[in-house]
């Protein structure tokens, strides 16, 4: 059994690193040699070699799971959006599915699709959508949405596409889990057709129920934060906790208790069980029929699922019930396995039902977590002991996953935990959902969240409270995390000791730098807008900083600061070209984690957009060098600055980076103008032969626009999801590992 389940487990991580899919039958052809490889595992059993018979069924139960993970995939991919679709002006019919998110300038909702039209003519489409309504300028805001209003909207869909950065969220993946195949906006601008409501249907009613409870939680406490903790924690809305709260969860290490996860939907069957387990043994009808124990755990499971359901049925609560579902198996069962196999058995589910969970977060850390506190378990010590030895346990063997995983470890988490797990799963969790019934216990946990806060904040906001590094490679992480485990499993301090070599090779990792003389780009994926990296073998200077999409949510900390974070970047400079918020979107987030990083601008100093910081004037002629790296502003002039009418584009900042022979212009939005000035300049032209250069100067080049005297060693092309990363060196070559978006600026 031990070798089937790391069979499947071997065999589903092998599917997930397919770089491209297999057709449907060479993942048939694997169920078949699957099967042949049981019947001959049966047959080796049979003549009493046990040693074959294990490897055979641990290649069966691999070939399975790739089978059936891959045979999955291409039913996804198939239900694709059709290309001649995208981008094209279609009529859908359907349901708003689930609660829709408030933003501040849009609805965003899941729509599940009833029929489709393009120019009248009916086409075939099927799975959900996720839509936006946004507010336009001087039109009446879209109306609030209800889970299980019929709609008819002309909407305008692409596929899923999530920015692909180191350190950053998968939301492709998250798409792809969910079986939403496309995104796009509702056509409501003026000259549109108005979208019109259909009228109300029966469906998705726990949805509707959630709704109304999160609208009941946010009327009721009056304070915006706690009541989006409250929601968070009842009904699974982990979009109404803001941004602010988020970052002081994150920076305490308690995060986790934030979200309807593993450990909110473990303790609801085990409180369940623990009344049901009671309240039968009352009745000894009822034992004599079932079992009270049995009784006990088939129901607090079926309590937990329904939790489960009504807190969203998100990805973290499906694991956890799949769980459940599978140690109350055994236990029914009257199995009574090793804890290795259990875990194991436990795992293969999770991933039988969702092979992709093998590519999330969560699922690393809650079966590290729960693998590490089954090795370690000792007899019986007192509660308070026992709680406090189980937290440090948990804070030593995770700290290289979370290294690994986020590249920053709380250094304040084990104290954090040790008043946040008792105080939300016992306080503010049970009062939140007890508000269901009784209305006025949501401001007694709007009370507790605040006190809670009280807490935290201080914790966070200590100079020590966060460590970071750069992410290490998995070959460094695996060791340490071997390390780790180490550390606290029961074996003599001897060998604990091992640990120790083991975990400092990940804890002192740096990435490999530029050589002296040379450096390299790195162009993050925001979408539309900028933001470039340029590292040299000492030094690192960040251009622009990406769009904002609305007061909540900028590139700065959803994009940079973890991509900073993910790579050890210490930023000895900032530029931000123009006040456009597609490139100074992120200035705030990224400044603040990088207090002492030089900020130059062609904004005034003081604008808000730096949050309070100051800025010294990108003016032409300012020079410098790092490491044998050429660093000089070509525009704006001072005189540029004086002008009286110039726009934001016109004054945007324009950087040249040299260095043996090869040159990157960083040009910002500037327009033709300044392009025609700078191309005049001889001393320009002479010595600033452009290697690396936009798209969108090409683009203005081949239509008749100013071009630099040689073309481009290397173009963007708008297809390319990932970062682009281009080191330039003593050799006289260039190595472009990716190309760009048409929006990104090299």
């Amino acid at each position: 059994m031990s070798a089937a389940l790391l069979g499947w487990l071997a065999g589903t991580a092998l599917q997930l690193q397919q770089q491209a899919l297999w057709p449907a039958w060479a993942y048939g052809a694997c169920a078949a040699a699957a099967l042949t490889l049981v019947v001959g595992a049966l047959r080796w059993r049979c003549g009493g070699r046990a040693a074959v018979f294990a490897v055979l069924l641990a290649l069966a139960a691999a070939f399975a799971a790739l089978a059936l993970t891959g045979l999955r995939a291409v039913h996804y991919a198939r239900s694709a959006l059709p290309v001649a679709l995208e981008a094209r002006e279609l009529e859908l019919a359907g349901v708003v599915a689930a609660m829709p998110q408030r933003q501040a300038y849009a609805q965003r909702f899941l729509f599940e699709v009833e029929s489709a039209q393009l120019a009248g003519a009916s086409v075939p489409w099927a799975s959900p959508v996720v839509l936006s309504w946004f507010a336009y300028p001087g039109l009446q805001p879209p109306p609030a949405l209800r889970v299980g209003e019929r709609w008819r909207l002309r909407v305008r869909l692409k596929p899923p596409h999530g920015q692909v950065n180191p350190g950053g969220f998968d939301y492709e993946l998250a798409l792809w889990e969910q079986g939403v195949r496309a995104t796009g906006y509702v056509r409501a601008g003026q000259g549109d057709a108005a979208p019109a409501r259909l009228g109300d249907s029966a469906r998705f009613p726990v949805e509707r129920l959630r709704q109304q409870v999160r609208d009941a939680i946010f009327e009721r406490v009056q304070d915006e934060a706690r009541a989006g903790v409250v929601a968070a924690l009842v009904v699974g809305d982990q979009r109404a906790i803001s941004r602010d709260d988020w970052d002081v969860f994150r920076a305490t290490g308690v995060a986790h208790l934030m979200s309807i996860s593993g450990l909110h939907v473990t303790l609801f069957a085990w409180a369940a069980a623990a009344v049901l387990r009671r309240t039968w043994r009352r009745s000894a009808r009822l034992c004599l029929a079932v079992p009270a124990a049995h009784a006990a755990i088939a129901g607090g499971l079926l309590l937990a699922a329904a939790y489960a359901v009504f807190s969203g049925w998100g990805v973290p609560a499906q694991r956890t019930v799949w769980m459940l579902a599978t140690i109350t198996a055994l236990r029914l069962a009257g199995l009574q396995w090793p804890w290795p196999m259990v875990w194991l058995l436990v795992a293969a589910v999770v991933l039988a039902v969702d092979p992709w969970a093998l590519l999330q977060p969560g699922f690393w850390l809650s079966f590290v977590a729960v693998g590490v506190l089954f090795a370690t378990r000792r007899p019986a010590l007192g509660k308070l002991t026992g709680l406090l030895r189980e937290q440090a346990v948990i804070t030593v063997a995770l700290a290289p996953l979370t290294l690994f995983l986020f590249g920053q470890v709380s250094l304040v988490g084990l104290l954090a935990n040790l008043v946040a797990v008792p105080w939300v799963t016992l306080v503010v969790t049970p009062l939140g959902l007890a508000g269901v019934l009784l209305p006025p216990l949501w401001d007694a946990a709007g009370l507790a969240v605040a006190l809670l806060g009280g807490v935290l904040r201080p914790m966070a906001q200590a100079p020590a409270a966060v460590w970071t590094a750069a992410v290490p490679p998995l070959a460094l992480a695996v060791p340490a995390l071997l390390g780790s485990v180490l550390l606290v499993v029961r074996v003599p301090w001897t060998l604990r000791a091992l640990g120790v070599p083991l975990l400092l090779p990940a804890l002192l990792w740096q990435p490999q730098r530029p050589a002296p003389g040379s450096f390299e780009l790195l162009a993050a994926d925001v979408g539309q807008g900028s933001a470039v990296l340029v590292r040299t073998a000492r030094h690192s200077l960040l251009y622009d900083t990406g769009p904002r999409w609305g007061p909540d949510s900028e590139a700065g900390s959803r994009v940079l600061v973890p991509l900073l974070r993910a790579a050890g970047e210490r930023l000895d400079a900032v530029v931000v070209s123009h006040r456009d918020s597609d490139h100074s979107g992120g200035a705030a987030a990224v400044l603040a984690t990088q207090p002492s990083a030089r900020l130059w601008s062609s904004v005034p100093s003081g604008d808000p957009v730096f949050a309070g910081r100051s800025s010294e004037r990108c003016v032409a002629g300012r020079r410098w060098t790092w490491d044998g790296v050429g660093f000089e502003f070509l525009h704006p002039s001072d005189a540029d600055f004086s002008a009286p009418r110039l726009r934001p584009n016109a004054l945007s900042c324009v950087l040249r980076v040299s260095a043996a022979g090869r040159v990157a212009l960083l040009a910002g939005d500037i327009e033709r103008a300044q392009e025609q000035r700078l191309l005049a300049a001889e001393r320009v032209v002479k010595q600033a032969t452009v290697d690396v250069r936009s798209e969108q100067a090409q683009a203005r080049a081949e239509q008749g626009g100013p071009q630099p005297q040689e073309q481009p060693h290397h173009q963007a092309h708008a297809s390319t999801l990932t970062p682009a990363r281009i080191r330039t060196g003593e050799d006289g070559g260039a190595n472009a590992h990716a190309s760009l978006r048409a929006d990104l600026l090299l």
